[in-house]
Parts: C-alpha cells; sequence; structure tokens
C-alpha cells in the first residue's frame, strides 16, 4: 500500500473504510486498478458490527487472497437455532453443504476482519489509503469525475465536519469511477438523487458485547420469545453477543443503566454483574433499498445502497456481493475492454437480489419478534408440526428458503436463443442432450461451485477457483474448449485475458495433459471427487463461460463455444 500523497488523478476513488470499501479495493488492487480510499474516520471502526459471514463472502476472500490472515478471525459451521419463549427449538439452520469451498455459515469479529482487509492493501503500491478525508462535493464529465474531499481531523463518528478548533483543507481527485460505500448516510447516494425506499421498524434493540464468553455454547439463538424478543451469539475469541428488544416505554438510554442491563441478563448467566463489557449500544433496524445503484461514472454499493435488518446476518455478505460484482466490471472498463453501458448491469444483477434479501430479513424478524401472545402460540404450534415433517425440517436446516442470487438481466446469454444479455431459467431446447435431461435447471445467471481438484503442480488437492485464476475462464467438461472457438474468437479471448480449462476424471488427466497443448493460459483440471461431473452430468451443458465473480455467464454444448461467445462479448459491450 503506498504512502498518501498529492496524486491528483486516479482510476477509482473509493469513498468509505468499511468493509465493502475495503473489499472493492483488494479486488481492484488485484486486477491492477490504481484506488484511492477515502475515509472520513481517523481509522477503522474498532467496535463489533456483524458476526455472521456466508459462503459467498468466504469465496470473495480468497479472491482477495486473504483466507489465511481472516481465517483465524471465524468460526465455521454456524448453526442458527429459533427458540420460543419457554426455550423448544422451533427451527433451526444447520446446512452441511459446501458447494462454494467453504462452510455456509461462519461467527466472525468484524473488526478484526476488517483490519486484515486493510492490511491486506499494502500488498499495492497503487492503492492509497486517506484518512479523515470527507467527500464533499462532485462533478461528472464525460470521461472524469472530480471529487472534492474535507481534509482534516474528526471524531471516530467521521460523518460530522472537523473537530473544533482546526483548519481543514480541501482536495480535489480526479477518477475515472467515483463508488461511495460510506454507509446508510450516504453523500454519494444523495448526490445521485437515490431514493431510499423501504421501512425503518420502531422496534429498537439494545446490543451487549462481552468478552470471557460467560455462556460458552456455540451457535446462534435466536429468541422468539414474545415477552421480550433477544439473541444471543457465541463468536470467535470468546466473545458473546446478546441483543435485546425495547419495550417502547423503555427509554434508549436504558443501555446506560447497569441494573436495567444486569436485569435483561439474568435469565441468561448466572451472574450478570461480573460480565466483561466491550459495548452497550442501542440501535434500530432498517429495511431500505436505493432505486438506482449508478448514475454516469458515479456507483454506490454496501450499506450507501441497501440496509439490512440483522435477522439473517445479510447487511456485511450483501455488501461483499456488491464489491465482487462491481469490481471486475470496472477493472473492465479501466482496461478499455467494454462500454460504459457495462456499469448498468451491475445495477440490473444486484438491485433486485439485494431487495430480496431486505424483504426476507423483515419476514424473518416479523417472526421473531412477536409479541402477541396468541399469536405467537400459534406460531409455535404451526412450527412444531411443520418441523415433524422432513422434507420441510431440511427446507429450513440447509437454507434453501435463502434467496441465492441468479442474475436474468446483464453479463449474461440465453441457454435456448444464445441471444446476449438476458437468461431464462429454464432449458427448453429441441435437443435430445435437453429433452433426456433429468434437470433443465439453467446454471447461467448463478454462482459456478467450487469443489477441491487436482492440478499438475500441486501436491494435493486445491479449490477449484485457485485453479482458474482470478479472472474470465472457459471450462469444458472432457475438452479442450480452444479447439472450440474460431481462430478469430480464440484470438479475441486471449486478449480478454480469458484462461481455459479442460476437466476431465482424474484418471484421465494424464491422458489430457499428454494430448492438449501446454500454455500458460491452460489448465488441465483432475475431478477427483466427481462433483464437477455430477454437476455436468445433471445438466445439459458440457462448456461454461464463468465470470471472474464466479458466476457463469453462458452454459452451452461445447459445438456451440464460438456462437455463444459472440453473444457474450455482445453482452459484455465489448470495444476490443
Amino acid at each position: 500500500m503506498a504512502e498518501e500523497s498529492n496524486r491528483e488523478e486516479v482510476d477509482v476513488l473509493i469513498v468509505g473504510a468499511g468493509p465493502v470499501g475495503l473489499t472493492l479495493a483488494n479486488l481492484l488492487g488485484g486486477y491492477g486498478v490504481s484506488v484511492l480510499l477515502a475515509e472520513a474516520r481517523s481509522d477503522l471502526i474498532d467496535y463489533p458490527r456483524g458476526v455472521g459471514l456466508d459462503d459467498e463472502s468466504y469465496r470473495t476472500i480468497q479472491a482477495m487472497g486473504l483466507i489465511e490472515p481472516v481465517r483465524p478471525h471465524t468460526n465455521p459451521n454456524h448453526i442458527v437455532k429459533i427458540v420460543n419463549g419457554k426455550g423448544r427449538v422451533l427451527t433451526a439452520n444447520n446446512p452441511t453443504s459446501e458447494p462454494f469451498g467453504f462452510a455456509r455459515k461462519h461467527g466472525f469479529i468484524q473488526p478484526l476482519v476488517d483490519r486484515a482487509f486493510f492490511e491486506g492493501l499494502d500488498r499495492y503500491e497503487h492503492v492509497t489509503v486517506a484518512f479523515e478525508h470527507m467527500l464533499i462535493g462532485l462533478e461528472e464529465s464525460d470521461d472524469l469525475v472530480t471529487a472534492t474531499l474535507e481534509v482534516g481531523p474528526r471524531d471516530m463518528d467521521g460523518t460530522t465536519g472537523p473537530l473544533p478548533g482546526t483548519s481543514p483543507t480541501t482536495r480535489q481527485v480526479c477518477a475515472k469511477f467515483v463508488v461511495g460505500c460510506e454507509g446508510g448516510r450516504s453523500f454519494t447516494r444523495k448526490w445521485l438523487g437515490a431514493t431510499f425506499v423501504g421501512e425503518s421498524p420502531s422496534t429498537r434493540w439494545l446490543v451487549v458485547d462481552v468478552e470471557n464468553d460467560p455462556v460458552g455454547t456455540p451457535g446462534v439463538y435466536l429468541g422468539a420469545d414474545p415477552k421480550r424478543p433477544y439473541v444471543s451469539i457465541g463468536l470467535p475469541h470468546a466473545v458473546r453477543r446478546w441483543e435485546f428488544m425495547l419495550h417502547e416505554d423503555e427509554p434508549s438510554d436504558a443501555s446506560e443503566d447497569d441494573a436495567f442491563v444486569h436485569g435483561l441478563l439474568t435469565p441468561h448467566v448466572p451472574d450478570p454483574t461480573s460480565l466483561q463489557v466491550i459495548r452497550r449500544r442501542v440501535f434500530t433496524h432498517h429495511g431500505r433499498v436505493a432505486d438506482t445503484f449508478r448514475s454516469g461514472r458515479v456507483i454506490i454499493a454496501g450499506d450507501a445502497a441497501h440496509l439490512m435488518p440483522v435477522w439473517m446476518g445479510q447487511g456485511f455478505n450483501s455488501g461483499l456481493r456488491d464489491a465482487t460484482n462491481l469490481a471486475w466490471k470496472i477493472a473492465t472498463l479501466t482496461r478499455g475492454q467494454a462500454g460504459l453501458d457495462l456499469l448498468d448491469t451491475y445495477d440490473a444483477e444486484r438491485r433486485e437480489h439485494a431487495k430480496a434479501m431486505v424483504d426476507l430479513s423483515m419476514t424473518m424478524g416479523n417472526f421473531i419478534k412477536q409479541q402477541d401472545k396468541r399469536v405467537a402460540l400459534v406460531r409455535d404450534s404451526v412450527s412444531t408440526a411443520l418441523g415433524a415433517v422432513p422434507q420441510i425440517k431440511s427446507y429450513f436446516s440447509e437454507m434453501r428458503f435463502k434467496p441465492m442470487p441468479r442474475y436474468t438481466r446483464g453479463v449474461l446469454v440465453d441457454p435456448n436463443t444464445l441471444a446476449p444479455g438476458r437468461a431464462a431459467a429454464k432449458i427448453t431446447r429441441d435437443l435430445i442432450p435437453v429433452a433426456t435431461a433429468e434437470n433443465c435447471d439453467s446454471p447461467v445467471g448463478v454462482q459456478f461451485i467450487q469443489p477441491r481438484v487436482s492440478v499438475a503442480g500441486h501436491d494435493g488437492p486445491i479449490l477449484l477457483d485457485d485453479a482458474l485464476g482470478p479472472w474470465w475462464a472457459i471450462a469444458a467438461w472432457g475438452n479442450d474448449p480452444r479447439r472450440h472457438l474460431a481462430p478469430e474468437l480464440l484470438d479475441k479471448a486471449r486478449e480478454l485475458g480469458m484462461r481455459f480449462a479442460c476437466i476431465v476424471p482424474e484418471t484421465q488427466r494424464p491422458w489430457a495433459e499428454a494430448a492438449y497443448e501446454a500454455a500458460d493460459d491452460f489448465v488441465v483440471i483432475g475431478d477427483h471427487t466427481g462433483a464437477l461431473k455430477r454437476w455436468y452430468d445433471d445438466r445439459p451443458v458440457s462448456l461454461v463461460f464463468i465470470r471472474p465473480d464466479r458466476f457463469v455467464a453462458a452454459a452451452v454444448l461445447a459445438q456451440e463455444a464460438s456462437p455463444a461467445f459472440r453473444s457474450l462479448l455482445a453482452a459484455l459491450s465489448s470495444t476490443i
């Protein structure tokens, strides 16, 4: 990470050094994009916030190359149990599959993970972090955005002007793109004129974080107690979090009343007076989504674009999804490999899913915080009855109710017509491979799986993304995808930096390595677990175009590689 200088031109200005801004800066740094990350505060936030980390986010952390420094601050397989007022389990989330290479749910300590993200920027001389820099103005032209930053010391809230008695200065930075990741009070969102659609329920919650966990049980308990809904969470490094809903007649400053807080904790620990408290804070849930994520070269992401209620633990994770979707598109634009309209696909792909996660989180909150005892009794009875049905129990246990991202508009190729920009959810073509398939759900617009695989030069199995590399990949089952592209398209794929992968059963790997021409942009992947074969067996496709964010852009039969790639270039607005 470069020291701050007076440089006034940069590819990307990121506003806000929270987890989303830090993630975006790391990804862009890895793609070779120059970045100035401006943060109004004097340092990173050091108090606990998010506590739930999804496998999708872990995959992004893998792409950032930061698994090892982050892993010590996480607990895998974080089981969530919803219990009623008597402590009876109504339902539990305990997903056991690992489709993307990691446990589905993790507990984590956000300040320590954020710090690992921040320290990861030291790897990039072309990434600079500037603290005590508050965005106060934007002016956009055809090819640049000029940002005015107020420079000066301020308190850790970071949302107000400089501290009294100081003399702030201003700094102007010209950037090709500006991304606002500065949270719910985002200046950037207000500059866009975006409407923050949704609601902020009136209920308030008191958060209590303590060290030396006095309970010590792992996992998460969501207490659907009509007397007082609560949350109890076991976290890494012996941290315990409680959240208690405040009644309307209880003031927000009750968090400062030791007797009141001890009363809330009495049913949970033998001696609440001896707890080592990290913080006590009152907050209100918000469920809002901006009606646009972008105007011209100015974009918003994370809490600046959507505010998530805490119930599904999706605030942190949705923000990382934004950064992962956006980073490769900005990198493509800075390389001159697409037109500016590519940014329209960020809004099209991310906003709908963000809204779905907000809606689910609000629904979960309403389920848990029900205070009408009669309604709660019906809820408990119905939940218990449904939980006795194995299929329904599995539906909740494996979290199949959680809406996974499926993009239907964007950098996609329709699996039936091969038309660019859209993708049907079903494959309905009049071909025998389709007609004989048991599953015709299209993989286009969803994430590709990530099992462990065998690759020459590695002593043991590695994760698939590490074999494919950080950029585009064309992966074919049992085939060299280079042989299915027209010569001019093969050249274009190489101009775009795509990597070619031949996936074969492990028994076939020596043959494929000898049969196909070796190259730096080609890899033979041995499917020693059979997971990739099962994926291809289950779908009437044999060749996939995998985006840098690991979503499938196109999925076809091998013979259709060239027409699919032409459509993909159209969807990408390629200018090569």
